[in-house]
């Protein structure tokens, strides 16, 4: 099957159970979609860096044991990962606390060894990444990465993009998101956004709004994601709502757009239509978040 190589920040996962006690795990938004990538029997490689602790060694662990290539993992001596805790509230929707400003992640495109990295990127058939995945880079590794999407579409890579907007990354400078995004839209050939984070950055008024903007970036295949609302799809002059099979009480909401991605890519990569391969979307996501943190146990995905 094509290869895939996935962009961004895997960290320490710290979740909240239902008996009030945190349970260990690990987690990120591109990381939480090569899972299920994988899963789905997706040859995919996770590239990122991490440090040279016991935690860094637990996180290449787990990627191996998800099938993940680790080829395009740095190793920086003397650094940890960075590490977030998830708090639910009663419906399911989750808060976010970080600490992550030293981790390796952020300098994957500056440490050494950022070269070959690149040149693993180039060769990759699908390429995906996200919001988060830009928003963690100086304008040194943007610069670097954007190029190197540059030359994989040359070679004709597709380059799969999640909107995924947290303003809190992007220190409130909107104004840098939206040029940022922008560059890597020109980019890319499929986009699976989320509307409250397009309506967030770009003030969008809908999701049929989200797609026409996005288009004009030339971008050929948009499916935006709207919760309970369903998802809407826009592929080859025709546009339409996939609904959500039947509502979901969610647990917790953590990767439920991570594991749409995968599931949505995956079936693509198969050579289903979009229509299907969002409602293989939703079916994996409405299992998702019926569970706590953000990869869903083997036993429940099995």
């Amino acid at each position: 099957m094509a290869k895939v190589v996935s962009i961004g920040e895997v960290m320490v996962e710290f979740s909240r159970g239902a008996d009030g006690r945190y349970g260990l795990g690990i987690g990120g938004d591109t990381f939480n979609t090569a899972v299920y990538l994988a899963r789905a029997g997706v040859e995919v490689a996770y590239a990122t860096a991490l440090g040279d602790d016991r935690y860094s060694d637990q996180i290449a662990a787990a990627a191996e044991a998800e099938n993940i290539g680790t080829d395009q993992i740095l190793r920086a001596p003397g650094r940890v990962p960075g590490l977030y805790v998830i708090d639910t509230d009663a419906f399911g929707e989750r808060t976010f606390s970080y600490w992550r400003d030293n981790a390796p992640a952020r300098e994957l495109f500056e440490l050494p060894g950022w070269e070959r990295i690149a040149e693993a990127i180039i060769e990759a058939q699908v390429i995906y990444l996200s919001g988060i995945t830009l928003s963690i880079y100086s304008n040194t590794g943007l610069g670097r990465l954007l190029a190197t999407l540059e030359f994989a579409r040359e070679r004709g890579a597709k380059v799969v993009f999640d909107g995924n907007y947290r303003p809190r990354n992007w220190g409130g400078d909107v104004a840098r998101a939206r040029t940022v995004y922008a560059q890597a839209l020109k980019r890319s050939t499929l986009a699976l956004p989320t509307f409250e984070d397009e309506a967030l950055l770009w003030n969008d008024g809908s999701p049929a709004a989200t797609a026409e903007r996005l288009a004009t970036f030339g971008v050929g295949e948009i499916v935006v994601k709207n919760g309970a609302e369903g998802a809407l799809v826009v592929s080859n002059g025709t546009s339409q709502l996939v609904a959500i099979p039947e509502p979901v009480t969610p647990v917790d909401t953590t990767a439920a757009g991570d594991s749409f991605n995968a599931a949505y890519l995956a079936a693509r990569l198969e050579g289903k239509p979009p229509l299907l391969a969002a409602e293989a979307g939703h079916a994996l996501a409405g299992r998702v978040i019926q569970h706590r943190g953000a990869i869903l146990p083997r036993t429940a995905h099995a």
